[in-house]
């Protein structure tokens, strides 16, 4: 079953998240809807992208109002394909929320076990990765494209959660919209790390289709990272929308050749502190 359902035209929604767990919000932004113009227009969450920075806070507002998660209330990274991931608290309520300056520097994952603030991440091809232990009220969010996969940030994030308590065993995972294997063509210089990565699984997340050519599939990669690191495999589910197949909701980095737009990935525990 789609784990991602389309609430409005400007968002989708992990609804089975969302009715198990009162005031969560999970999901995933479209590039439909805002005020953003040109290459980029729509609904773009970019502030680096070359967009008018007023047009992607006015996007931001949008959103916020939306979802019911005051945009004061976010937070923002400058995603640069690692793996450092950051625990939050209510203290970082706000930064990179309006403006690039003011993100979280060098950090493509965030933790949480807070309530009132929104964790969010930029998105255009790359895998967006949630993290859910409902027992312990942890919650995660990271950015994956093929770097951020091999350098194990999905591992990365279960050992957060993991030294703050939780057991991967309960542990639940999604894999949001990201670019499909039959859109990502990839050469032996990335296949090694991937290799490398999942040394010892039997199930291979790729396909050789030319010389030096593979087509690799970023879902099923981090699919199996999860496993290796502990998840059930029934707490894992991923989605079936492809940002590059799927123009009509998304903006992607691969098919626009790198002049598009950002959709966001958020999660966050709601807390009625706002009248």
């Amino acid at each position: 079953m789609e784990p991602f359902v389309i609430k409005e035209k400007e968002y989708l929604e992990i609804e089975s998240w969302m009715k198990e767990n009162p005031g969560l919000l999970a999901g995933f932004s479209t590039k439909n809807g805002g005020i953003s113009r040109g290459a980029i227009s729509g609904l773009n969450f970019g502030f680096h992208v070359g967009d008018d920075p007023l047009s992607v806070c006015r996007n931001r507002e949008l959103l916020a109002t939306q979802t019911g998660f005051p945009l004061g209330d976010w937070v923002g990274a400058e995603q640069t394909h690692e793996n450092k991931i950051k625990k939050i608290t209510r203290a970082d309520q706000g930064k990179g929320s309006d403006r690039y300056e003011t993100s979280f520097l060098g950090t493509d994952g965030f933790f949480t076990d807070e309530k009132g603030v929104l964790l969010t991440l930029c998105f255009a091809d790359c895998v967006p990765l949630y993290f859910l232990d409902k027992n312990k009220g942890f919650i995660g969010l990271a950015h994956a494209g093929w770097k951020g996969s091999v350098s194990g940030i999905a591992k990365e994030m279960v050992s957060v959660f993991v030294q703050n308590g939780s057991n991967p065993a309960t542990i639940s995972a999604k894999i949001g919209p990201s670019i499909c294997k039959k859109c990502y063509i990839v050469d032996n210089r990335v296949i090694t790390f991937v290799q490398k990565i999942l040394e010892g699984v039997e199930k291979k997340p790729y396909n050789q289709v030319n010389n030096d050519q593979y087509s690799l599939d970023l879902k099923e990669l981090n699919k199996q990272i999860l496993l290796s690191a502990g998840l059930r495999e029934e707490n894992i589910s991923q989605t079936n929308y492809c940002t590059s197949c799927h123009g009509e909701h998304f903006y992607s980095h691969r098919r626009d050749q790198g002049n598009t737009g950002r959709m966001i990935a958020f999660i966050g525990w709601k807390e009625d502190l706002h009248p």
